[in-house]
């Protein structure tokens, strides 16, 4: 983005609705210019929620560990992690977060996990899932995924909406690629709730960039407009990680430690800290549960 002129047309797009093709995205990626970069992803994100910012506690249980003494009645997303041997351990599994979420919603396991051990097909697999009570595949990652369209076909078609879309460990200048991918699988399906762009597995001997990090959620948020939320996660990237990220398109975030403790004072309990986080960047909190429908 080397002009006012250029920064005002792209402007006008956005503003108007239209979604930028992949040449503008790539263009946009490669910009210096990140506050210009912003400022068009914030005017997407305000057609598309106003003020708003939605956030969720979640309750982390390893699938093999009793569940019950880590879901506390403030948690609205139960989600399970680790890595099952088999279809009939994840299934007990999901079973057993069931029992214990009541309504609120079970999420679990990762794409990978779900090829691993769906034996005849994945398609059984993740019915048996659903069965059980799993809500939603945890982790659906755009850079290890073979053929997404197969596997969103898969996800749809065994009764999972509202699906969340992930990156792995994709590095900053692959990611463009995979979020406009993101934006044909939901014109394609309709059944995307969010995209999660910043990586999933950090690694301490190449670590991201804030820098990076906030223009990967701005590209997400002009990439994929029909893409209802762009999320943060709170509890791998932080409160001033996701702070920023509030005004470079994210609107949602995710993953908030579903806990009152506060050994370092009230207000730095999780809930008063994210709130805080989010009225600080001169948005509106609200809390959402697992099925990414308001609470508050």
């Amino acid at each position: 983005m080397t002009t006012i002129e250029a920064f005002d047309r792209l402007m006008e797009r956005v503003s108007s609705g239209e979604r930028l093709g992949a040449d503008d995205l790539a263009q946009l990626a490669s910009t210096p210019d990140i506050l210009q970069l912003g400022m068009l992803a914030d005017t997407v994100r305000r057609t598309l929620h106003g003020s708003r910012v939605t956030y969720v506690r979640v309750a982390l249980c390893a699938f093999d560990q009793p569940m019950s003494e880590h879901v506390t009645p403030l948690a609205h997303e139960i989600r399970l992690t680790g890595k099952p041997d088999s279809l009939d351990v994840a299934v007990t599994a999901v079973e057993t977060a069931r029992a214990v979420a009541g309504d609120r919603a079970v999420s679990g396991f990762s794409w990978a996990d779900i090829e691993r051990i769906a034996g005849a097909g994945a398609s059984r697999a993740l019915a048996r899932l659903r069965s059980a009570g799993l809500d939603a595949i945890a982790e659906l990652p755009l850079d290890h995924i073979s053929d997404p369209v197969s596997a969103v076909d898969a996800l749809s078609s065994a009764g999972y909406q509202r699906l969340r879309l992930t990156i792995d460990k994709a590095p900053a200048d692959a990611r463009t690629a995979l979020l406009v991918r993101a934006a044909e699988l939901q014109d394609q399906f309709a059944c995307i709730q969010a995209v999660s762009p910043l990586p999933m597995t950090l690694d301490a001997l190449r670590p991201t960039t804030g820098y990076n990090d906030v223009k990967s959620i701005a590209i997400a948020r002009l990439a994929a407009p029909n893409i209802p939320s762009v999320q943060v996660d709170w509890l791998r990237y932080g409160p001033k990680l996701a702070q920023v990220a509030l005004t470079f398109g994210a609107d949602d975030v995710d993953n908030v430690t579903a806990s009152d403790d506060a050994p370092l004072g009230h207000r730095r309990a999780p809930l008063e800290e994210v709130r805080r986080n989010i009225e600080a960047a001169g948005l509106e909190p609200s809390e959402r549960d697992g099925y990414f429908s308001l609470i508050s």
